[in-house]
C-alpha cells in the first residue's frame, strides 16, 4: 500500500477476498448462455470470446512469472541481485484484479457501444491505427502521467505502492492502486475506442493490443535481460521504440529516470534517460549462471505440489502446503499433463536461490512425485537423476549437496551411500542431515520428561534418537516386539536397559515416524505431544493432542531471498535436512554425512545456534 493512501486506493471487491470473481460471473454466465441458446445468425462472438481472452491473459501472466523465477534463480542475465521477501509476495498477490477490472469494462463496453457488436476477426486499418495511436498519444501521455505520479503528492498516495518492489517480478507491472489503474485504462482505451468509432476495429486488433501491453509489461519487469544485442545492431532506431528489462529496472532502482512506457523515445527527447542504461544492459547480457556453494536436492510430493513450488503460483508457494485448495481441481488438465511429463522427463531443475552470509544457495528438484519413490520400477530412474545431480554439483565445484525428503530413503539408495560407493572420489560432500534431525527432536522434548514413546518406521534417525535418549537416562517405550528387538540390538546392553516394551500406560510424549497408524494414535492419552522424526508429517486425527512440525528450525534474518515455504513448514522455517547442508558448507567441515555415517549431534546443534538458526520450541531435555 502507498505510504499515504489516497482515494480509490482499494479495489471495490477487496472485501470479497477469494470470492472476488463473483463480480464478473454474471457477465460471463450471460454471454455464454446467450451464445449457446441463440440462433447462429444472432450470436455475438465478440461478447462470447471476452471470457476466454481473460483466461488467456491470466495464463500469459503466469507463464511469465514462472519463467522469470526460473531464470533469476539460475542467475544468468539477472539484473538486480537484491532479495525478494514475503512482504512483496503478499503485496503482489492481487495481480489478477486488473484483469477482472478490464473484463467488466469490456463486457459493459461491448453491451452499450453499438460499434463493438459482431466485430470481424481482422481489419488491416484497425491494426495500423492501433499501432500509430499507441506510439503517439498513448506513449506521450503516459510519459507525462508517469512523471506526475513521481511528484511527492501523488507518489506518496498512489505510485509508491508500485515502487515498494525494488526487485521486480513480471507481475509487479500491474501492482497499482485502483485509481491508478483507472488512469491507465483511460490511456489504453484511446486506440480501442478510436478504432471502434471509426469502424476499423477487429477482434485481432483488440486482443493483439492488450496482449502486447501484457507482454511488454511482463518483459520489462522480469529482472533478467534477454533482448539480444544484434537486434539493436541490425536496426539502431529500435532503442527508441522498445525498452529492455534492464532499462526499466533502472527506473525501480533510481526512481527519477527512464519514465517511458514501452518506447524510450520520450526519455531521450526530455533528457530523462539514465546514463547507465547501456552499461547495465551490456553487463546483464553477459552474466553467467550462478555457481552456488551448497545445493539442497528435493522432489515433488503430491500432484498439486507443482503449484506450491516457487516456480508455480507465488501466493501458494508463500504459504505452507496444506490440504487441497478448492479451486485447484479446476486445474486437473494441467495437473494430469505435469504428471505425465514427470514419468518421462529425466533431469533435475532449479527451484530457488538463497543467500546466507557469503554463501550462495540453490534448491534443485527431482521431477518425481513421492508415490513414484515407492515403485520398484521407478527407483533406477530416480537414482539416476540423483546421481546426475550429484555429478553436476561436483563438476561445478559445489561444496555440499544435501539430500531432502525421499532422495535419501534407505530402501532407495541406503541414505546416499550408493553414490559414495559408485563415486568414492567425490569432492562435493553429501549430507543427509540425520544428525541435525536427531538434535532437533531431542531438543524438542519437553523439559523434565523422563519417558517417551517411539513409534514408526525405524530409520537411521529413529535409531540415533533412541540411542541418545537411552544414554541420557530417558526411558524409551516401544509398542511392538519386532521394533523392540531391532532397537535392542542397536543400543547395546547398557543403553538398552532404558528400552521398554509396553502396550499400555504410555507416556505423553510420542516420537513418531512414517508408518504411524490412526489406531495407534488413538491409544495415546489426552494431551499427548506428537513429535515427528520423519521427513513427512503424520496425519493429525487427535484434536485433544498437539503435533509438532517435522524436524525444522527458524532461519535467521540474514538468510535472504526467502519468499516461499518449504512444503508444509511455516514461513521462514527450514527443514533439518536443508539446514544441515548450509551449516556443513558454512563451517567448512568437508566430510560426508550419509549411509551409516552420523555427524556429532551436539556439535551440529551448537553450530546451528551459532549461525543464527533457532528452535521452534524452547523446551529442552535435561
Amino acid at each position: 500500500m502507498a505510504s499515504k493512501p489516497g482515494i480509490l486506493t482499494e479495489w471495490p471487491w477487496t472485501f470479497l477476498g477469494n470470492f472476488k470473481y463473483l463480480v464478473i460471473a454474471p457477465w460471463v454466465i450471460h454471454s455464454t448462455y446467450s451464445y449457446m441458446v441463440k440462433d447462429k445468425n444472432e450470436r455475438d462472438l465478440t461478447q462470447f470470446i471476452i471470457f476466454p481472452f481473460l483466461i488467456s491473459r491470466m495464463i500469459h501472466n503466469q507463464v511469465w512469472i514462472s519463467f522469470s523465477r526460473y531464470r533469476t534463480a539460475k542467475g544468468a542475465n539477472r539484473i538486480v541481485d537484491k532479495n525478494i521477501e514475503f512482504d512483496q509476495v503478499d503485496r503482489e498477490r492481487n495481480w489478477d484484479d486488473q484483469i477482472i477490472f478490464n473484463g467488466i469494462l469490456f463486457y459493459v463496453g461491448q453491451m452499450y457501444i453499438k460499434e463493438a457488436h459482431n466485430l470481424p476477426w481482422w481489419r488491416t486499418m484497425g491494426v495500423v491505427w492501433t499501432i500509430l495511436l499507441h506510439a503517439g498519444p498513448v506513449e506521450y501521455l503516459y510519459y507525462w502521467l508517469h512523471r506526475a505520479l513521481h511528484h511527492h503528492y501523488l507518489y506518496s498516495r498512489y505510485h509508491s505502492h508500485h515502487h515498494s518492489s525494488i526487485v521486480t517480478e513480471p507481475i509487479t507491472s500491474v501492482i497499482h492502486p485502483f485509481g491508478e489503474h483507472i488512469a491507465y485504462f483511460v490511456l489504453f482505451a484511446i486506440p480501442l475506442l478510436t478504432t471502434l468509432y471509426s469502424g476499423t476495429a477487429s477482434m485481432i486488433s483488440f486482443a493483439g493490443y492488450i496482449t502486447y501491453i501484457d507482454f511488454m509489461n511482463n518483459m520489462g519487469h522480469c529482472n533478467f535481460e534477454h533482448i539480444p544485442n544484434r537486434l539493436f545492431s541490425l536496426f539502431p532506431p529500435l532503442k527508441y521504440l522498445m525498452y529492455t528489462p534492464s532499462y526499466h529496472s533502472l527506473h525501480h532502482t533510481q526512481f527519477r529516470t527512464n519514465y517511458s512506457l514501452f518506447m524510450p523515445f520520450y526519455d531521450y527527447v526530455y533528457g530523462t534517460v539514465d546514463k547507465s542504461s547501456d552499461k547495465l544492459y551490456e553487463r546483464s547480457l553477459v552474466r553467467d549462471d550462478d555457481s552456488p556453494d551448497a545445493v539442497h536436492l528435493t522432489h515433488l510430493t503430491t500432484p498439486e505440489s507443482i503449484y506450491h513450488l516457487r516456480l508455480g503460483f507465488a501466493h501458494l508457494a508463500s504459504e505452507p502446503h496444506k490440504s487441497s485448495n478448492g479451486y485447484l481441481w479446476l486445474m486437473w488438465p494441467i495437473t494430469l499433463w505435469s504428471m505425465m511429463v514427470t514419468w518421462n522427463y529425466g533431469r533435475t531443475f532449479i527451484v530457488e536461490r538463497n543467500i546466507f552470509k557469503n554463501l550462495k544457495l540453490q534448491t534443485w528438484a527431482v521431477p518425481k512425485y513421492s508415490v513414484q519413490y515407492y515403485m520398484e520400477w521407478q527407483r533406477e530412474s530416480i537414482n539416476g537423476m540423483i546421481e546426475e545431480a550429484i555429478l553436476e554439483a561436483d563438476k561445478k565445484g559445489i561444496k555440499v549437496l544435501s539430500l531432502g525428503l525421499l532422495n535419501q530413503e534407505a530402501g532407495l539408495n541406503r541414505n546416499g551411500d550408493l553414490f559414495l560407493r559408485r563415486h568414492p572420489n567425490l569432492k562435493v560432500k553429501l549430507v543427509d542431515g540425520s544428525s541435525l534431525a536427531v538434535a532437533i527432536v531431542v531438543n524438542s522434548i519437553p523439559k523434565g520428561t523422563n519417558r517417551v514413546v517411539i513409534r514408526g518406521n525405524l530409520s537411521k534417525v529413529a535409531y540415533s534418537i533412541a540411542l541418545a535418549l537411552c544414554r541420557g537416562g530417558i526411558q524409551v517405550f516401544t509398542l511392538h516386539e519386532n521394533e523392540y528387538k531391532k532397537l535392542k540390538a542397536k543400543l547395546g546392553s547398557e543403553a538398552g536397559n532404558n528400552l521398554i516394551l509396553s502396550k499400555h500406560n504410555f507416556p505423553k510424549t510420542w516420537l513418531v515416524g512414517d508408518g504411524l497408524s490412526e489406531n495407534e494414535q488413538m491409544k495415546a492419552s489426552k494431551g499427548t505431544i506428537f513429535i515427528p522424526y520423519s521427513q513427512f508429517p503424520p496425519k493429525k486425527i487427535r484434536k485433544d493432542c498437539s503435533y509438532n512440525n517435522t524436524p525444522a528450525m527458524l532461519v535467521p534474518k540474514h538468510l535472504g531471498n526467502v519468499d516461499s515455504c518449504e512444503n508444509w513448514l511455516p514461513r521462514r522455517v527450514m527443514s533439518a535436512w536443508r539446514i544441515a547442508g548450509i551449516v556443513h558448507a558454512m563451517e567448512g567441515w568437508g566430510v560426508h554425512e550419509c549411509g551409516d555415517m552420523m555427524f556429532d549431534i551436539e556439535k551440529i546443534w551448537q553450530a546451528c545456534l551459532e549461525q543464527g538458526f533457532r528452535p521452534l520450541t524452547e523446551s529442552k531435555t535435561n
